[in-house]
């Protein structure tokens, strides 16, 4: 059948255009497939015997008894491991004798926090194995306990790994300029001590895996993972001492990830062990508590701000010693939140001087990692407290100091002075004034202020706050793309992102159908399944678009380019002359017949396919700012979000709509970690808010709708879509919007978070120290 003839106008381009999500259809239907979904019914089930404190020697182990149980199958402790378990790897941000504070699958001589692995039991079924796990006896003889980001490195503080003779995981200091000279300098020092408090990403769906022998071959074949995919299995690899062809990772349907779902975990290593050791199919899903107390916490970070201002209210310095608490053991994120804490500090202002110790320590806590804005949200809390706090010292509007700080656009390129995993933070595009009017436009400000002066009642209390932020997009330098033509004009994308949610299938469809020329609807993208894609990066630090999107543009061009150059070679005619359509290759004018997709693939030896690895050495940077106006109750406490707006520049909306989204469901994890999410523990170093009952997530209650507008003023070159990431900026902010309001509420300055009800009463009676 002769095929449609083109005109010089490509129709039907995709980028910028809000298409209907491909993931969508599956999750309203119920025909997703999360990994509990998976059921063998010859599988045997899992369960793991966790500490119940947070600091002990361990003893004897006594699993003899609970292993001649009927329907128990096996109870494996470190001593069943080889060499007691291989230590797990960092994946990123390593330095220089962080390897000393890694953790065994197991733990082998003692526990550092309640909930690390003590022992695995397999049994017929999950019921079996929990009720068994509680049988196995162990010894633990106490010891005391450091609990406390700063007292953790005093002296005579307990040591949680006492062949490393110190608490202190890393220390180092980032900066350019005299800062001691610059604050002598200063007419105005303002000094903050901050301490953003730890929460956790909370996804709606646990972890889960079920891993089992290959049938017939020497493979393990293992579903259930998430996020990183192939760094997953590169690490299980390693650790089996395995070429990665033997495993094949297969990603289910993940229900959320937001940094925490999807790192490799003790359980990533034990489950496929205990599948290898019994030749037979094992399952395991963790429950809440489980999730609460073992998978990776974050923020506790305890930060002392200092800034130096002259006489205009021009910023000369800033000086900073971040303190991060990762927790009683790193994990495979390495440093990236204490690196992405000090890198991304100077925020968009212009700091002559400025000065950042860094240091990373360890308590007996739950390991903490990466999860949303990982180190942003808890330095743009910091310094933009700091920010406010110095308006407010001088007489300065904080909207006008900030004004008068700004990174102007004509120095864009700009170098911010720090440094992260070693590399310059240059940002790369931006036009920070501009997106402040914008924001400021956007969320009404003057009308707002007028709001705030309105008479209320006696126990009412109304503020205005708002936070500039700079985020980060593109970590980890490449990912992997093929795209491949079907005879019937169908494209599918092969990607080594991963789905958590974000709409990565949406996105890479569109990506790929504007540069092919196809329609959006032709387009399938495929991902998580090592055996159809060979290898990739995943999909986390706002990633999947600027690097998972540009990989598929390139693969996609190539593929354009080489069908253009067979149909013109085919036809005698310049390929600048042809386009594609639907059903093949179409001469512009008409004038022949073009080539159909079938008779390509002959020309091509089979196959109409390409793929590439993007690569680029620097990160984007989008930018944003939060603008918030509460009321609060000096009564009870309550502090109620009046108004919430969130203007970000993201260089290139490929998919506005999702970045709405993206916006929306990041400010209510915003909204949680600066009023309600607290994981507390007791003297024991025992979690104590272990359920929902205790740790609280905000509700459509408390969660406001946000005025969102998203922008692309500065499209990024260092990638060929000029699209940064969008995934954390409705986050990054929130926490120092929210607190700014309060403040301002108040007249008491906000120095902690979760801005806690009983604190909110004492300071409106001026009692809050």
């Amino acid at each position: 059948m002769p095929t449609k003839v083109a005109t010089k106008e490509r129709a039907g381009t995709s980028i910028g255009r809000s298409e209907r999500r491909k993931e969508d259809l599956p999750l309203l239907r119920g025909q997703a497939g999360f990994v509990d979904d998976l059921h063998d019914p010859d599988a045997l089930h899992a369960a793991i015997l966790r500490s119940p404190i947070g600091h002990a020697r361990l003893g004897r182990i006594d699993p003899g008894p609970v292993r001649e149980l009927e329907g128990v199958v096996d109870v494996i402790t470190a001593a069943d491991l080889p060499d007691g378990g291989p230590k797990i790897p960092m994946r990123m941000f390593k330095r220089e004798g962080m390897e000393r504070f890694l953790q065994r699958p197991l733990a082998t001589d003692k526990v550092r926090y309640s909930g690390e692995p003590v022992a695995v039991v397999v049994a017929e079924s999950r019921y079996l194995a929990e009720d068994a796990a509680e049988l196995v006896e162990v010894e633990y003889e106490p010891l005391p306990t450091a609990l406390d980001v700063a007292g953790t490195l005093a002296a005579g503080a307990p040591l949680l790994h006492e062949e490393a003779g110190t608490n202190l995981v890393a220390e180092y200091d980032l900066g350019r300029g005299d800062v001691e000279e610059a604050l002598a300098a200063a007419e105005e020092v303002v000094e903050i001590t901050f301490h953003c408090g730890r929460h956790a990403a909370v996804p709606m769906e646990p972890r889960g895996l079920l891993a089992f022998p290959e049938e017939g071959t020497d493979r393990l074949v293992l579903h259930g993972a998430a996020k990183i995919v192939h760094v997953n299995r590169r690490i299980l690899a390693g650790m089996l001492g395995w070429p990665e062809e033997r495993i094949r990772f297969v990603e289910p349907s993940v229900g959320g990830g937001f940094g925490a779902r999807g790192e490799f975990y003790p359980e990533d290593y034990l489950i496929p062990f205990c599948a290898l050791r019994l030749g037979r199919a094992v399952a395991w899903t963790e429950d809440r508590e489980e999730h609460l107390r073992t998978t990776n916490h974050s923020r506790d970070q305890l930060d002392l701000i200092r800034i130096g201002l002259d006489s205009d209210g021009r910023f000369l310095a800033l000086d900073a010693v971040l303190t991060i608490d990762t927790g009683a053991y790193v994990r495979t994120h390495g440093g990236v939140v204490p690196g992405m804490s000090g890198g991304l500090l100077p925020g968009p202002y212009l700091w002559p001087s400025f000065r950042c110790k860094v240091r990373q320590v360890v308590t007996n806590k739950t390991p903490s990692g990466t999860y949303r804005a990982p180190g942003r949200y808890e330095t743009t809390l910091a310094r933009e407290r700091a920010v406010d706090i110095a308006a407010r010292r001088i007489g300065l509007d904080p909207v006008e100091l900030r004004r008068r700080n700004l990174i102007p656009v004509e120095r864009m390129p700009y170098d911010n002075g720090s440094l992260t995993d070693g590399h310059p933070v240059v940002y790369d595009s931006g036009d920070y004034p501009l997106l402040l009017e914008q924001g400021l436009e956007l969320f009404d400000d003057e009308e707002m202020r007028r709001w705030r002066l309105e008479p209320v009642a006696a126990e009412r209390r109304r503020g205005t706050g708002v936070a500039f932020f700079v985020e980060k997009s593109g970590i980890a330098e490449w990912e992997y793309a093929r795209v491949e033509l079907g005879d019937d004009g169908s494209a599918v994308v092969f990607s080594g992102s991963a789905s958590v949610g974000q709409g990565v299938e949406t996105v890479l469809a569109q990506v790929a159908a504007e540069t092919l020329g196809l329609p959006y609807e032709a387009v399938t993208v495929r991902h998580g399944d090592t055996d159809e894609v060979p290898d990739g990066m995943g999909a986390f630090g706002s990633r999947a678009t600027s690097l998972g999107g540009a990989a598929v543009a390139e693969a996609s061009a190539a593929l354009r380019e080489r069908l253009l150059a067979l149909a013109g070679e085919e036809l005698g005619l310049d390929p600048e002359d042809l386009d594609l359509a639907p059903t093949g290759v179409v001469a512009f004018d008409g004038g022949v017949e073009g080539v159909p997709f079938a008779r390509l693939r002959e020309l091509a030896g089979g196959t109409l396919t390409e793929e590439t690895t993007f690569r680029t050495d620097a990160m984007s940077f989008p930018y944003g700012l939060h603008c918030c106006a509460v009321e609060i109750d000096a009564d009870t406490g309550e502090v109620r979000i009046e108004r919430y707006a969130v203007a970000y520049d993201v260089g290139r909306a490929v998919n506005p709509k999702l970045i709405e989204g993206q916006i929306r469901g990041g400010l209510a994890q915003g909204v949680g970690g600066a009023l309600f999410e607290e994981l507390a523990y007791d003297e024991n170093g025992t979690l104590v808010t272990g359920s929902f009952m205790d740790y609280l997530i905000p509700t459509a209650n408390e969660v406001p709708a946000v005025r969102v507008r998203v922008t692309e003023e500065a499209p990024t070159q260092r990638t060929p879509l000029g699209a940064k990431g969008a995934g954390e900026g409705g986050t990054t902010a929130a926490g120092a919007a929210i607190a700014a309001a309060v403040s301002d509420a108040l007249g008491v300055e906000v120095t902690a978070t979760p801005i806690r009800p009983e604190w909110v009463v004492r300071a409106a009676r001026g009692e809050a120290a």
